[in-house]
């Protein structure tokens, strides 16, 4: 729906009689919807907060679809915020949880192909929605956007609960029962509940289908570990997760996305129908690319993809700026500039879809502790969120104020310092379970010393115990973020 509206924008200026302004906060407002998310999920559980999300969003579509007037368009991209929010929050935690380690990068990063094939589709019904009359093919555009949200809601209700959150509600029964049927085998089924007991505070000598969780374990606590008295441990975990959702929004994914149809008017493409037709090559870019990228994150990793991408994004905001200052100082049409920055958007679109894109929510989802997992990833989403909407509202005057070449420099030199950010504090999380890793972050610049140690000390005792740093006395308990 975030990118759908950025064809339809086109029209609805056009209908509304909107003004640039109206159009950055129509675009911007709604993330200010997501940042509800946060406790529902603990309160009702992933699977059902997941079919919530789909409702509200379903609401928020059918709003759009039938708004008379730009405030009650605004109300309507506002519920729509607030399904995505829910929905960007917690789907890949829930995919994460029920996952087996040695596919929970493919698995927890799949949801971006349907939502990339989403946005394709999108596009698609931007162009052949653009040939009805004007007042009715953009609401069309936006209202068919809710249809998917229906198969959404079906298909999770007819899927297992999070085994975690079922812990964390005391039901081990169920969660024995759900581990057996997602774990690779039943000894790691075992291992695994007896890492998420000692990570809530359950003895593991409990067995019972249904146990008292002891109070620690609850919500009261939580945010006090987070963010009043966190341990270097959570600290480092807090950096990474809030740090990626950061630097995936301020590199400019959704300025190139969401004014796609502006750069390339401004590229010198002038004709409706050229405009949407190019965004639908930018959705099947988009779209093979996350495709690929599932299959390489159990494979190579995160660290290599989330690299590479990077610096690929890097090239292709230069080039794209390069070419836009060119034509914006020529004083006659340049096509093979032209060109050449189409394809530095789609250059850009294939980097990001590659490991930007599917890595952010696939590493946020998974790094938490099972008691902080919820308002943690919820922190990322909503600081992803809250950049989003930044960059939305700001940069078409932002172009105006420094160019629209010197915006994708500037968004060029923040990947820049993403990169940095993410090969000095990021560790390799590849085929660790959810509560293996947790002994990689608290050195932060000294994790992969952490690192050898875990593999040396895992190929001398073969187990999952504890991994000792080297310093005399200390142990790392695993799944644990106590003070």
């Amino acid at each position: 729906m975030g990118v759908m509206i950025s064809g339809a924008g086109l029209f609805i200026q056009k209908d509304l009689k909107i003004s640039d302004t109206k159009l950055k906060v129509l675009m911007g407002i709604l993330n200010v919807g997501s940042f509800v998310a946060g406790r529902t999920s603990d309160w009702i559980g992933r699977r059902y907060t997941i079919v919530l999300a789909s409702v509200i969003f379903f609401v928020g579509a059918l709003l759009m679809g039938v708004a008379p007037n730009y405030a009650f368009l605004m109300v309507g991209r506002f519920v729509a915020g607030v399904g995505i929010g829910c929905a960007l929050m917690i789907a890949p935690v829930y995919t994460a949880e029920v996952s087996p380690s040695s596919s929970r990068g493919f698995l927890t990063s799949f949801p971006e192909v349907f939502i990339n094939a989403g946005i394709l589709l999108g596009y698609v019904s931007n162009y052949a929605f653009s040939k009805l009359p004007l007042h009715l093919g953009w609401r069309l555009m936006l209202g068919v956007g809710g249809i998917p949200s229906v198969f959404l809601a079906l298909g999770v209700l007819a899927m297992p609960e999070s085994p975690r959150w079922l812990v964390l509600q005391g039901r081990l029964g169920d969660a024995k029962r759900v581990l057996d049927k997602t774990s690779d085998s039943k000894e790691e089924a075992l291992l695994l509940l007896a890492d998420i007991k000692e990570a809530v505070g359950i003895p593991k000598e409990c067995d019972d289908d249904i146990v008292q969780v002891p109070k620690r374990s609850h919500r009261e606590d939580v945010w006090k570990e987070l963010l009043v008295h966190p341990t270097p441990t959570v600290k480092h975990i807090l950096i990474a997760g809030i740090g990626i959702h950061f630097f995936q929004q301020t590199s400019g994914i959704d300025a190139v996305f969401l004014y796609s149809p502006k750069i390339f008017k401004k590229a010198g493409i002038t004709n409706e129908e050229m405009l949407l037709l190019c965004m639908v090559a930018v959705g099947l870019v988009k779209t093979v690319f996350i495709l690929v990228a599932t299959f390489l994150l159990d494979r190579v990793g995160r660290r290599p993809l989330l690299l590479t991408s990077v610096a690929g994004m890097i090239l292709s905001l230069a080039s794209l700026g390069m070419f836009l200052t060119i034509i914006d100082q020529s004083k006659q049409k340049l096509y093979w500039a032209l060109a050449m920055a189409i394809t530095s958007v789609l250059a850009y679109a294939a980097t990001f879809s590659i490991g930007m894109g599917p890595i952010t929510w696939v590493y946020n989802s998974e790094i938490f502790p099972l008691r902080l997992r919820a308002q943690g990833t919820s922190m990322g989403v909503g600081v992803n969120r809250l950049m989003s909407g930044i960059i939305s509202m700001t940069f078409l005057s932002f172009s105006k104020a420094i160019t629209i070449g010197g915006v994708f420099f500037f968004f060029m030199g923040v990947a820049m310092v993403g990169w940095v950010f993410f090969y000095t504090l990021l560790p390799e999380t590849q085929g660790k379970t959810l509560e293996e890793m947790q002994v990689l972050f608290g050195t932060f610049f000294r994790w992969r010393t952490t690192m050898r140690e875990l593999e040396k000390n895992k190929s001398v005792t073969g187990t999952n115990g504890e991994v000792d740093q080297g310093n005399g006395n200390g142990q790392i308990q695993m799944g644990t973020a106590n003070n």
